[in-house]
């Protein structure tokens, strides 16, 4: 009888160490506003006010990362993802509201993948990290977070004029169940496709821009594909 129980404490205790870990992704996002703060021109608004413009339309680059995310790069985690219904359709994060909440549609900058809200992590969002860890501990390990943006970076430029690329940058942050992080990395790359920068001012009316943040999205999910099972090595600690 001791032998029996022995073996079955044995059995249990392998089986529940080779079960994958649950981690829920509760913000998956991308922002219009374009960085322009490798060129100082930031505070140059009107130069790139395409947050504003509903043609500038990023949805179909932020569905192309949904996809390869959750189609690809998941296989790579050594952590299973819960199905995105129990997290968007779960009540509680319906009714969250996230410190520092910024408003997508036709007045803000941020598109959120549908059934995601903008939930901000990183500097001073542990308030954020903490509630969304706790909402779903009962049923994962940790709580991930991702979002690409974009920025314009110098090419090859004499005297203020020459070519300037697009950079995509993704971010994936994950944190366990008590809101702790685990890891947070951000990755970039930049496009094949080029644009223009004439007396130190960039052009970026819409159909430069659009084809440029393709091409960047494009090379950025080349590097993750290749670099991301790598990166996320730390999520041993969960």
């Amino acid at each position: 009888m001791k032998k029996v129980l022995l073996i079955l404490t044995v059995l249990f205790a392998l089986t529940s160490y080779s079960q994958k870990k649950k981690v829920a992704v509760v913000s998956f996002y991308t922002d219009k506003t374009i960085d322009l703060s490798e060129l100082g021109l930031n505070g140059l608004a009107a130069i790139a006010d395409l947050g504003n413009n509903p043609n500038f339309n990023l949805s179909p680059i932020l569905e192309k990362y949904h996809n390869a995310f959750f189609n690809d790069y998941s296989k790579k985690f050594p952590f299973d993802l819960l199905p995105e219904t129990e997290v968007t359709q779960k009540p509680e994060y319906i009714a969250f509201t996230p410190k520092f909440a910024r408003e997508g549609g036709e007045s803000g900058t941020i598109i959120n993948y549908p059934g995601y809200k903008y939930i901000y992590e990183g500097m001073n969002g542990s308030a954020n990290e903490v509630a969304s860890s706790t909402m779903f501990k009962e049923v994962a390990d940790g709580v991930l977070f991702t979002e690409i943006h974009f920025a314009v970076v110098k090419g090859f430029a004499v005297g203020g004029t020459g070519t300037i690329k697009m950079k995509a940058y993704a971010r994936i942050a994950l944190y366990d169940k008590t809101g702790k992080k685990v890891f947070a990395f951000s990755e970039g790359a930049n496009s094949k496709k080029t644009g223009t920068i004439v007396g130190g001012v960039p052009v970026l009316s819409l159909d430069k821009v659009l084809p440029m943040c393709e091409s960047a999205l494009e090379e950025l999910l080349k590097d993750l594909d290749e670099k991301l099972e790598k990166i996320v090595k730390k999520s041993d600690k969960l």
